[in-house]
């Protein structure tokens, strides 16, 4: 079991930067790969970025890709999506969700492959 509680969002004008933080309970977290995905009024949950159990890889949106950064910290039990250079397009409720295989070396875009989720937070990016 895995639990997730999510951090860091708020209202940030555009071409700001906010860093968002995921921290997990539960002992299988450092053997889980780890994604962020966002949701905007009115669109579906979208792909973000995700990162490999053990840091070593990481994977972009092409709409985020050179403008966000994920990493983790297994010892503190959690990951972080650095985001620079905001745009309204970015505005979304932003989760953290954690794959339901332990132990892959395979990071998936899918929505499917996470089982565990946080409740979200907001991320309001002003014009």
């Amino acid at each position: 079991q895995v639990q997730l509680v999510e951090s860091g969002g708020g209202l940030v004008q555009a071409g700001g930067s906010l860093r968002l933080s995921c921290a997990a309970s539960g002992r299988t977290f450092s053997n889980r790969a780890m994604g962020w995905f966002r949701q905007a009024p009115g669109k579906e949950r979208e792909f973000v970025a995700a990162i490999i159990w053990s840091g070593t890889a990481t994977r972009y949106a092409d709409s985020v890709k050179g403008r966000f950064t994920i990493s983790r910290d297994n010892a503190k039990s959690t990951v972080y999506l650095q985001m620079n250079s905001l745009n309204y397009e970015d505005t979304a409720v932003y989760s953290c969700a954690a794959d339901r295989s332990a132990g892959s070396y395979y990071i998936s875009t899918s929505l499917n492959q996470y089982f565990y989720w946080g409740q979200g937070t907001q991320v309001t990016v002003s014009s």
